[in-house]
This record gives C-alpha cells, sequence and structure tokens, in this order.
C-alpha cells in the first residue's frame, strides 16, 4: 500500500487508504466498468451503445452523476450543485462531440473537440471538482471524467487511432521498452547533472518493484497517456503532422508538471517531463497504441520513484 500512496503522490496526488464501505465499493465498481470494458473489447461495446436512440446514447452520461451520489450520501457531505455538475458536464460533453462527429466525419479535429479535452486537462490539474469528495477521495473525479472524456471520444465521436485497447501485444513490449532505452540513459545524465535526480541504490525488494509499477501503470500512466496522447496528440497529428504534434503534446506534458512537488514554477520536472513526453509520444505513435507508451511511462515513473528521487 505505501507503494501505491506513493505512486499517487509522485504524480502529484495525496492518498491515503480508503473506507471501503459498500457505497464506495460499488461507486467505484461503475466507474471501471466502462475503461475496462473499452479496454477488453472496445469495437463491441461501441457497436452495442451506437444501437441506442441518439437521444438515450446523449443522455447516457449522466449515469456519472451515480458515483457521486452514493459516495457522497454515504459520508454526509452531498450537495445538489455537485450532483449537477456530475450529471450536466459528461453530457454535454456527448453532446459537443456528437456536434463534432457531424461537423468533422473526416475527423480532422475541430474547435470542439480540443474545447473538451482542454477543459478536461484544467478541471484535473487545477483540482476544481475535488472539494466535491470526501478526503483522498479525489480518485473518483480524475475516472469520472477520464469516463467522461472516453464515452465523448470513443463511443460518440468514434475517435480512430486513440489506442485504449489493453490487450496486450507483444509489439507494446518492444515499443515501450525501446523507447525507455533511449531515454533513459540521457535523462539520468540531465537530471542527476540538474540535481533534480538523486541516485540511491538500495533493493526495495521483487515485491515492491512489482507493487509500484503495477500502481503506476493503472493510477498515473494509463490515465495521463489517455489524455496526452490517445487525445492531445491524436488530435493534433491530424493539423500539425506526426512531429509537430510530438512536440507540442511533449511541451504539454512538461507544462502540466510545473507545479509538482513545490509551489514555484518547477522548471527541471517541466524540462524532463518535456523530454519524457516526446520518447511516450514515440511509443504511442508506432502502433497507436497505448499500452506501448504507457509501458514506458511506467517503467520511467517506478525506476524515478525506487531509485533517483
Amino acid at each position: 500500500m505505501n507503494a501505491v500512496c506513493a505512486a499517487a503522490s509522485n504524480a502529484g496526488y495525496h492518498v491515503a487508504v480508503l473506507t471501503w464501505d459498500s457505497a464506495t465499493l460499488t461507486a467505484a465498481c461503475m466507474c471501471l466498468a466502462l475503461p475496462l470494458a473499452l479496454a477488453s473489447a472496445g469495437q463491441s461495446v461501441t457497436l452495442a451503445l451506437n444501437r441506442l436512440p441518439l437521444v438515450a446514447r446523449l443522455l447516457l452520461p449522466a449515469w456519472s452523476a451515480i458515483p457521486y451520489l452514493l459516495v457522497s450520501a454515504s459520508r454526509g457531505i452531498f450537495q445538489l450543485q455537485w450532483l449537477m455538475i456530475y450529471t450536466l458536464l459528461p453530457t454535454l460533453i456527448a453532446i459537443v462531440l456528437w456536434h463534432a462527429a457531424e461537423r468533422d466525419p473526416e475527423q480532422r479535429g475541430t474547435w470542439l473537440d480540443f474545447a473538451v479535452v482542454l477543459i478536461l486537462g484544467l478541471v484535473v490539474e487545477f483540482r476544481r471538482f475535488e472539494p466535491a469528495w470526501p478526503r483522498h477521495s479525489g480518485g473518483f473525479n480524475r475516472i469520472i471524467l477520464l469516463n467522461a472524456g472516453l464515452y465523448g471520444f470513443l463511443i460518440i465521436r468514434q475517435l480512430g487511432n486513440v489506442g485504449f485497447d489493453l490487450r496486450p501485444r507483444f509489439s507494446d513490449l518492444r515499443n515501450g521498452l525501446r523507447e525507455l532505452a533511449f531515454y533513459a540513459p540521457m535523462a539520468i545524465a540531465l537530471g542527476l547533472s540538474l540535481g533534480f535526480l538523486h541516485a540511491h541504490a538500495e533493493w526495495p525488494g521483487t515485491g515492491t518493484i512489482v507493487l509500484s509499477f503495477v500502481s503506476i501503470f493503472f493510477l498515473i500512466a494509463i490515465l495521463e497517456e489517455t489524455y496526452f496522447r490517445g487525445w492531445w496528440q491524436n488530435l493534433l497529428e491530424r493539423r500539425l503532422g506526426p512531429n509537430g504534434a510530438l512536440i507540442v503534446t511533449a511541451l504539454l506534458f512538461g507544462l502540466s508538471h510545473f507545479n509538482k512537488g513545490t509551489t514555484r514554477f518547477n522548471w527541471r520536472y517541466v524540462l524532463l517531463a518535456s523530454l519524457a513526453g516526446i520518447f511516450y509520444g514515440r511509443a504511442w505513435r508506432a502502433e497507436h497504441r497505448l499500452l506501448a507508451s504507457a509501458i514506458t511511462h511506467g517503467c520511467v515513473d517506478t525506476i524515478w520513484m525506487l531509485w533517483l528521487r
């Protein structure tokens, strides 16, 4: 559990052990249902949901309010305004992306697509909705917003090349580890020279290493890679081309770390994260697979947390 908490802390999140009562467990299962379904059977899920009438498809995301209702009511902190936000925002995202699909059937990317991605990112980055939740339960907010984006882009917009398929292929491991091998030596040398990294050679134990990687992979890497590579880089490729999209997305990824671990602009973190973003982006664009870039991302963060922090 310490590894899980440390992994989330590395991403700038403060977590502790949740109280897993029946309401919290039910809410967690509801939050995970859509990403697990899309990760394992995305095409079938998309086809099934698109058989529903249009109005039903556009209103279905309103279910996102149910996890909030369950958790907040069980902890005695329910507020109607947050219920309305979690009802309306995912629904509005679906409606906006339906309009984007109607206007842009060629999927070149419209301002509506970029507006949705930007809003989701700003809400998460500045934790605007986390006061709605009990202490240490902000992860629910991030999953709900991830679900809103997944439903809008994959089910309604049916955006291609996102790569949200977590059924492993050998090429995912090959591409992910290749970019790790390219990035790690230069990042370690640069980080040590800047005083951002601090090497320590202790062996934490196999169990700690495995738990650290798994927790980082699912709590951090999958979420961030979906947002930056699956949405930002994917959409920007259609406007800027592969290399332009790679560079811009890497810079956005780096800047998202500007306040991690400090109250000031952490330029060292931004520099190294921007550099990392180039290699995460290369892993993703090799076959448009999020699993590949998440492997690179998960390995980098695990190495940093255990041996270089």
